[in-house]
């Protein structure tokens, strides 16, 4: 029998401290600079300083990329750009230095660690310490199957707990939370509609790469047959990972909440980041509060999860490469919050 009951995340994971954001609030006001004028800044300085439980707020000086891998079997209906079961090759890409992820983290001096839960490849394949915490080669096609067993979803969401473990351990400050998949924003649709209430229309998009209005079609199709699916075990969200999520979608909600738990500040980058926020929610509602979200991409799944956790994008380039693309861009403006807020409250300080 499993000894996991995820519901005790909900005692687990408490909220950022309150009372150190409202120290850091009193701090802001009596800054020279007047308050508001620094805009988002001033708020994200102010949520670094709870999550921190610090202030004057501490610098962001070791940020890290996770990014977690895997195949879905929905892409065999051609919901995608990109050919089913080729996210290796974009795992590869990433692991020497070609992906817009690999370009962006090398400028910013930032590490990528990536994590395969369900490439669809030989384990030897790839080094090691990507492969350690596989869970299978490929996740179900979630319109007629479920997309892991009961014990896979278990691994895969420990597996997800054990990096969030692992990365606070280190001394990672800061994660910025992406996923390299094909077929991965169509079980993120599946996930946002049914969490939502709504229809599968109003959650498709059309991925990293616009894929055209047939494709859009299918997707549209496989979104709505998996949300049949998905409807009769929205009460078991790890029932409901297992049935239309997948390993790499599984293991993300794991490491969020487990992140949470440790309050180690996460950065949600695309629509299957806040797919698997939205999950993590359901799980724990005070989750979202350790939590930014990096950009708005144009998705319409991301855009409704992202609503009902009321966390307003720091940026809106329409990026949807994923990747955790959009989270690094965000990553300077997050830093910069932090040093403002550190060095401006500092001069309060001295005046003092």
């Amino acid at each position: 029998m499993s000894s996991l009951d995820i519901d005790d995340f909900t005692d687990l994971i408490e909220r950022p401290d309150g009372g150190v954001r409202r120290d850091a609030e009193a701090r802001r006001e009596r800054l020279a600079v007047p308050p508001g004028s620094l805009g988002r800044l001033d708020d994200l300085g102010e949520w670094l300083a709870a999550a921190q439980s610090a202030v004057p707020v501490r610098p962001v000086e070791r940020p890290r990329v996770v990014l977690f891998a895997g195949d879905h079997g929905i892409a065999a209906l051609g919901v995608s750009a990109r050919t089913a079961g080729s996210a290796v090759e974009l795992v590869r890409e990433v692991l020497e230095g070609g992906r817009p992820v690999s370009v962006l983290a090398r400028r910013q001096g930032v590490p990528v660690r990536v994590v395969d839960m369900s490439l669809d490849c030989d384990p030897e394949t790839l080094p090691e310490d990507v492969v350690r915490h596989k869970v299978r080669r490929g996740s179900g096609r979630i319109d007629i199957e479920d997309a892991l067993t009961a014990e896979e979803a278990e691994a895969a969401f420990r597996a997800g707990m054990t990096v969030a473990d692992e990365e606070a351990d280190s001394g990672t400050d800061l994660v910025v939370l992406g996923d390299v998949s094909v077929g991965g924003t169509t079980a993120a649709g599946v996930l946002v509609a049914a969490l939502c209430g709504t229809d599968a229309s109003v959650v498709t998009g059309r991925g990293g790469l616009a894929i055209d209005d047939l494709a859009w079609m299918r997707k549209c199709a496989a979104i709505r047959d998996g949300l049949r699916r998905a409807r009769p075990v929205l009460g078991d969200q790890l029932r409901l990972l297992a049935t239309v999520g997948g390993a790499d979608l599984t293991a993300m909600t794991g490491f969020l909440l487990q992140a949470a738990v440790r309050k180690l500040p996460v950065v949600l980058d695309g629509v299957v980041g806040a797919a698997c926020a939205l999950v993590a929610q359901r799980v724990a509602f005070r989750a979202p509060d350790w939590w930014v979200a990096s950009h708005d991409s144009g998705e319409p799944g991301q855009a409704k999860a992202l609503d009902r956790m009321a966390l307003d994008p720091v940026l809106a380039h329409g990026v949807r490469v994923g990747e955790g693309v959009g989270g690094l861009l965000a990553l300077p403006l997050i830093q910069a919050a932090a040093a403002l807020a550190a060095e401006l409250q500092e001069v309060v300080a001295a005046a003092e």
